[in-house]
């Protein structure tokens, strides 16, 4: 018989925004046929609703899986998936504060925390009191415990005397897009060399730092795409470059091949986050065998095995951005595929999910 296993935490499958909601969508597509797998999805996101999707069933839940909500949202799920399942595998930790009333069943539970949340400095000092404790209750009563970047295991131990499960995320979706002239027309800028980044605009992705290396002069003009208008901060930082002639603002792009013309013919990508673990926008970059210049925090450069090149600040960017030769290029994005090719595979990481969802 199959193990039954429930997936909660994300808006679900169909995949249509962020990367556990992509790690959802590809342990359904490596893992359908093994177990008996059930995901928990938000109505908010969905323009209409299916019982099954690749050989999984589909459960609903009339909450947001993100924003405030998201901490009911998981509540709601743990209520409903800890009797049903053999294993439930939950993906962040925002509703783990109710983990203690399900200490009888820990053994059931496999915590994905992600990053270090309640670090990120867009959060008020409330929310990241809650969010550290959420994170508490979440590695204390949770049976298994998986961390996405080494850097996450390091802190996990020395912090809760916890061993976890480094299991990280797939980049091979990410697919090299050849300029085609309707994209030139577009997008122009891909007639010339530029500089490229992607990010949720928020501060602990050091966009000013980025945007500031570019505001004034560099070898390459800066293209950023990001959700500008999600935020006050957002809104405010796009208006103050707007009209800066060596940088190009783009709202997000959710179409991935789109997305991936803009990316894969890049001179560098430039990578600013730095309060998570293992970025998905990093290793699909890493697939893309893009050079490299990434925020010096110790999560980057466990996920770039530390090969790529780092900045600190916007002099950093600036000075390498205008240092780095072809060659030396050319040399970063072949060690970042290289390293890509060998740990960022969705099949590896679907191999080590079944790994913990086979232990008794």
């Amino acid at each position: 018989m199959k193990k039954k296993i429930a997936i909660i935490g994300t808006n679900g499958v169909p995949s249509k925004y962020g990367g556990f909601e992509t790690l959802v969508e590809y342990l359904v597509k490596y893992l359908a046929n093994d177990y008996e797998i059930t995901v928990f999805c938000s109505t908010n996101l969905v323009a209409e609703k299916t019982d099954t999707y690749e050989g999984v069933k589909l459960e609903y839940i009339n909450l947001d899986a993100n924003g405030w909500q998201s901490i009911f949202y998981d509540i709601v799920s743990i209520f409903k998936s800890y009797k049903r399942f053999d294993k439930v595998l939950v993906l962040g930790c925002s509703g783990s504060i109710i983990m203690p009333f399900f200490i009888k069943y820990k053994s059931k539970f496999i915590m994905n925390l992600g990053g270090l949340d309640w670090k990120r400095s867009k959060w008020g000092y409330l929310t990241r009191k809650f969010l550290r404790l959420s994170e508490f209750m979440a590695i204390k009563f949770s049976g298994h415990i998986i961390s996405d970047n080494q850097g996450i295991k390091e802190y996990v131990l020395k912090e809760y005397k916890r061993d976890s499960f480094l299991i990280t995320y797939g980049g091979d979706h990410a697919i090299k897009q050849s300029i085609n002239q309707l994209s030139i027309e577009k997008y122009p800028f891909l007639q010339k060399e530029y500089a490229f980044t992607v990010a949720r605009i928020q501060p602990d992705n050091n966009i000013d730092i980025i945007l500031d290396s570019f505001a004034d002069d560099s070898l390459y003009p800066l293209v950023f795409v990001g959700n500008w208008g999600y935020s006050t901060y957002g809104k405010l930082t796009k208006e103050k470059y707007l009209n800066n002639p060596n940088i190009i603002l783009l709202d997000a792009i959710y179409d991935q091949k789109e997305l991936n013309i803009l990316r894969s013919n890049c001179k560098i990508y430039i990578h600013g986050h730095s309060a998570g673990g293992t970025n998905p926008a990093l290793v699909e970059a890493m697939n893309l065998g893009l050079p490299i210049l990434a925020h010096n925090s110790i999560f980057n450069k466990h996920t770039t095995n530390f090969q790529a090149v780092y900045f600190s600040d916007s002099k950093d960017i600036f000075e390498k951005i205008n240092s780095l030769s072809k060659t030396d290029l050319y040399s970063i994005g072949e060690r970042m595929k290289s390293i890509a090719k060998n740990k960022y595979k969705w099949e590896i990481i679907g191999r080590d999910y079944a790994k913990v969802f086979d232990i008794k």
